[in-house]
């Protein structure tokens, strides 16, 4: 269960300051994706996941465009014992365990092994407390994905993984989490899936208005990427559309003091951050 959010000041979200905010990070960001010249991490061969994680398989999706796209399946905690040795087609039927299933959508300097990330928040925290399914993929152009990266391209491969989990997950749970430019890439699913985010960009400002699906949001506030200021406005909007349709408020923001300085890249440092996402 999400815990309520924490008392969210209402700073001065003018649209004149709103236009400023969202013009600095939409250069910033732009400038970061096309950026990507070196895919990282350099020694690592993605294609072998058991070098990084156990209970791990690496698998290749076809996306739009003849993209072929790096993916790892980490299995749930209760699938560790019968594992080993386990087929392609054993894996992807695990997938209707009725364990929850996370998409991991890591952010602009990271891989499908996110180590300073993914690491700690998915394999040590949420899989092991939780007993979750974790998928994460490389957008084309990252990691060992071929293609070239780009906005469009960074929906289509997500939506693509969200498809392909939906076809084999049948009525297990799957959630969305995003961080930083991974959030940026799942505005036309995110309706009907649940979604937890730490930092999340302005392409959501307006789909915002008509989002219906239950909505995590994770901001410290020393984020020095990503203005604090974004995030609360975001939440104001999804919180406000819950009201209007006379639903289940399912909107929460937990906010980090800047004194605990996590700021864009280390909320996975939050001691009780397994018990924020339940």
């Amino acid at each position: 269960m999400w815990p309520r959010s924490h008392g969210l000041p209402t700073p001065d979200l003018n649209e004149t300051n709103l236009m400023k905010i969202k013009t600095k990070f939409q250069i910033k960001q732009s400038l970061k994706l096309w950026v990507i010249s070196l895919r990282f991490p350099l020694m690592a061969d993605l294609s072998r996941p058991e070098n990084f994680l156990n209970h791990t398989r690496n698998f290749y999706l076809h996306a739009e465009g003849g993209v072929t796209l790096g993916v790892w399946h980490t299995l749930a905690a209760s699938q560790w014992e019968e594992a080993h040795g386990g087929s392609p087609e054993w894996y992807r039927e695990t997938l209707a365990d009725d364990n929850p299933v996370i998409i991991y959508l890591h952010g602009n300097e990271g891989t499908r092994w996110d180590e300073c990330g993914r690491k700690e928040t998915l394999e040590l925290i949420l899989m092991d407390a939780a007993g979750y399914h974790v998928l994460s993929l490389d957008y084309r152009g990252f990691g060992d994905s071929s293609g070239e990266p780009s906005e469009a391209g960074l929906t289509t491969d997500v939506v693509s993984l969200y498809q392909w989990v939906k076809k084999y997950s049948r009525q297990s749970p799957v959630y969305l989490w995003g961080h930083s430019l991974g959030t940026g890439s799942v505005y036309k699913i995110v309706f009907c899936v649940p979604f937890i985010t730490a930092y999340i960009p302005f392409i959501f400002l307006c789909s915002l208005k008509t989002l219906t699906c239950p909505l995590l949001l994770l901001h410290a506030k020393d984020d020095s990427v990503v203005p604090y200021q974004m995030g609360v406005k975001l939440y104001q909007i999804a919180l406000a559309t819950h009201r209007e349709r006379n639903e289940e408020a399912h909107v929460q923001m937990i906010s980090y003091s800047a004194d605990l300085g996590y700021s864009h890249s280390k909320i996975h440092m939050d001691p009780n951050l397994s018990h924020v996402v339940r």
